[in-house]
């Protein structure tokens, strides 16, 4: 498919350096105007952002971000309290945040804005009315700054719900170099290739991969690359909508190349039942603890990771880096998947419009983007802000795809079967990571799952 063979030339041409690259740049940190009603610059025609005076309103954000991220949020949000007058509280919220909502919503007391992490959760919630479409000035700012996939993503039948503000490169892996080179390993390019390197660094006396299989998220991302680099681009919108079955071939061959993976636990830091036991957190702090005494050499994950690297004391560029998700088959290209997060308003009123707004410009993007472990599908957004070349050069494929992505597909499912922990495609997928050797049990308890859930 020509699309997805564009986008994964572009984005590989622009993260192929990465190992390479080091740290620069103090984050480009700019300051913004103060005060009620206070302009800035916004899209890349240079059209000034002008917020409404919010004074005396009190707003509510729900999402499911905890520590670093919730932290980093909450500065955003201390940004728009300074140039509104609002008061913005931030609300915890419990995967799956649909149901959370609906909790809210049917007690009388939903938040303004939510942020939903699953394409199917804003298709789910505007089913059932709960949202309110985006008025004419976030209407403005997402028309300027954001391509037109990443604007579809938000809308349901045609009407715009949801500004990404939050974005994720899913198709990375990130490596301990202090092993790889005790090792001497060197970074793979094909799935072949990974399943040598990672023989190598354990010939080494290194396990070499994490895998966080506590967290069933985590197994669903990996599922999803191997099955569009090994598949094709095609055949994975026809699973994400589930116009071809979990039974399918192609799902076969997908699980039989991750058992490559899974069915020999001396690659996984602590056999297959650590790597059931480790949440996604752990499996990248792990890998980075203690330099050439970690427990493992690689984590695959997304370019949030580098929030939980840093908190290890490893400096990204130097003792962590990077590079894309193997190629998976002769001639495949490697995969590119892309998730997000979309800020969505609950009820009517200036205030929370006015938050969409803000949150669809680069002005809010630069804020958590210069504090590391945040990717924007903001266009308009200064490359600059980025704490480190590493970072840039992620966010570069992000924008350079335009809109030639394909979005993780688990996001794109109903909630019940994508997103809930314990249930569906992470329970299914966690049961698979037990038992590798089970793939056609795997795929009948994947199809019963899905086959109910779009039933619903």
């Amino acid at each position: 498919m020509r699309n997805g063979r564009t986008l994964h030339l572009v984005a590989v041409a622009a993260v192929v350096a990465l190992a390479a690259t080091g740290c620069g740049g103090d984050g480009g940190k700019e300051k913004g105007a103060d005060g009620p009603s206070a302009t800035s610059s916004g899209g890349p025609s240079g059209s000034g952002l002008r917020l409404p005076s919010l004074k005396g309103e009190k707003l509510e954000v729900a999402a499911v971000w905890t520590g670093p991220e919730q932290a980093n949020f909450t500065k955003v949000l201390k940004e728009f309290e300074k140039r509104t007058g609002a008061t913005v509280t931030f609300v915890p919220a419990q995967d799956p945040i649909v149901n959370f909502l609906g909790t809210k919503i049917a007690g009388g007391s939903p938040p303004d804005v939510a942020m939903l992490p699953q394409v199917g959760a804003i298709q789910q919630a505007a089913a059932q009315k709960w949202l309110k479409p985006l008025g004419p000035e976030a209407r403005a700012q997402l028309a300027a700054n954001y391509s037109k996939g990443w604007q579809d993503l938000g809308a349901v039948d045609g009407t715009p719900y949801g500004v990404y503000f939050k974005a994720a490169n899913k198709s990375l892996v990130w490596y301990n170099t202090a092993a790889f080179g005790n090792a001497g390993a060197a970074e793979p390019k094909t799935w072949k290739e990974f399943l040598g390197t990672a023989e190598t660094i354990s010939a080494s006396g290194v396990t070499p991969v994490s895998v966080g299989g506590a967290d069933g998220w985590t197994l669903t991302d990996w599922f999803e690359n191997v099955y569009l680099s090994q598949a094709g681009p095609e055949k994975y919108d026809q699973l994400a909508k589930h116009t071809i079955k979990w039974t399918d071939p192609s799902v076969a061959r997908a699980l039989t190349t991750l058992a490559e993976l899974f069915g020999k636990p001396n690659l996984l830091a602590g056999g297959t039942n650590g790597a059931l036991q480790t949440e996604y957190p752990v499996s990248v702090t792990q890998t980075f603890t203690g330099g050439e005494q970690a427990k493992a050499a690689m984590v695959f994950e997304g370019d949030f990771s580098a929030v939980n690297i840093a908190q290890t004391g490893a400096k990204i560029g130097t003792d962590a880096k990077v590079f894309p998700f193997p190629a998976v088959g002769d001639g495949a290209a490697a995969p590119v998947v892309t998730g997000g997060d979309a800020a969505v308003a609950l009820k009517d009123g200036k205030g929370a419009q006015a938050l969409l707004t803000f949150l669809a410009s680069p002005d809010a993007a630069r804020i958590w983007a210069a504090e590391g472990g945040f990717l924007s599908p903001n266009k308009a957004l200064d490359p600059a802000v980025y704490p480190n070349d590493v970072q840039r050069k992620i966010a570069a494929s992000l924008i350079g795809a335009g809109d030639h992505f394909r979005f993780d597909m688990s996001d794109q499912m109903p909630q019940s079967f994508g997103g809930t922990p314990g249930k569906g495609e992470w329970k299914a997928l966690q049961d698979f990571l037990k038992n590798p050797k089970d793939v056609a049990g795997t795929q009948a308890r994947l199809e019963a799952e899905a086959a109910k859930a779009y039933k619903g």
